[in-house]
């Protein structure tokens, strides 16, 4: 009888092993069987965790899986080499899917390939857990590699057409945020990527001079970077993730860190200007009532 049961247990933990990731040197935790990863993973995914960790807004990543075999991502790292890919967006890649095992491709620049392999641990319509390694190789050499345990949120927004526009608005948050004053500012976001900013200078808006300008919205993430014009400048880089934008007012959260690690929640609101009405009217008043 003693055997009989060690078989059935035997047998019945085969049968929730039949998807892991690891190898038998570096055995994991058993998921569910039959995970069907390859429906479940069509769709619109941002990096949330890292080794448990909240990723920081500013380092966050975009996958797109359009089908079994075709991916974008994008991506605006800035601790890479500068032969390596640093600013994409949806960047075209391939990818292969077998049981739990996710591999894509993509081809950033010319000699550059970048390989993600996510071991897929669990996955429903709303976030995925899953182990990655990542590695760019740069004409025959690796210039990164990285591996961590992942959590992916299903995004279901996309915000792309909805941004155009002009925008006025200020951070809101208690912390602030780094490259605001407090003060009202305005943002013109462009159908071709680019971005014009306005400052206030003797009561009129005045638009920045900056050598380029240029952002990306991909879901709900929106990133940017900018260079202002002159002798020493550095380009500079903001992401936000947009929480909602409705009836005219567009709202903004990010997860900043600090030079020691701990981190804060930047937020910040801004309203719809109609352009239009503000020409034939001869302009807004700051006192709109609004904040």
């Amino acid at each position: 009888m003693n055997w009989m049961l060690a078989a059935i247990l035997i047998c019945g933990a085969s049968v929730f092993t039949s998807c892991t990731n690891g190898n038998g040197d570096n055995p994991v935790v058993p998921v569910e069987p039959d995970l069907n990863v390859a429906e479940k993973i069509i769709g619109k995914w941002m990096l949330a965790e890292m080794d448990g960790l909240p990723v920081p807004t500013n380092q966050k990543v975009v996958q797109t899986f359009l089908s079994a075999t075709k991916v974008t991502e994008s991506l605006s790292r800035t601790n890479y080499s500068d032969d390596t890919d640093k600013w994409h967006t949806s960047l075209e890649g391939t990818c292969s899917i077998e049981g739990c095992t996710v591999t894509m491709t993509f081809l950033p620049e010319d000699g550059v390939t970048t390989t993600c392999i996510l071991n897929v641990q669990s996955i429903t319509s709303t976030e995925m857990v899953a182990s990655t390694k990542r590695t760019t190789i740069d004409n025959g050499r690796t210039v990164h590699e990285l591996e961590a345990k992942l959590r992916m949120v299903k995004v279901g927004a996309d915000y792309s057409a909805d941004i155009i526009g002009m925008w006025e608005g200020h951070s809101t948050g208690e912390e602030g945020s780094e490259f605001d004053d407090g003060e009202n500012h305005r943002w013109e976001y462009m159908t071709d990527g680019s971005f014009n900013y306005f400052h206030k200078v003797d009561g009129q808006w005045q638009i920045s001079d900056d050598d380029y300008a240029d952002y990306f919205v991909d879901g709900n993430l929106l990133c940017t970077r900018w260079k202002n014009a002159g002798e020493g400048q550095e380009e500079r880089r903001e992401w936000w993730e947009i929480e909602s934008i409705k009836d005219g007012v567009m709202k903004w959260k990010a997860l900043r860190q600090n030079a020691d690690g701990t981190t804060y929640t930047a937020t910040f609101e801004m309203k719809k200007i109609d352009v239009s009405s503000e020409e034939e009217g001869g302009g807004i008043s700051d006192d709109i009532g609004f904040w």
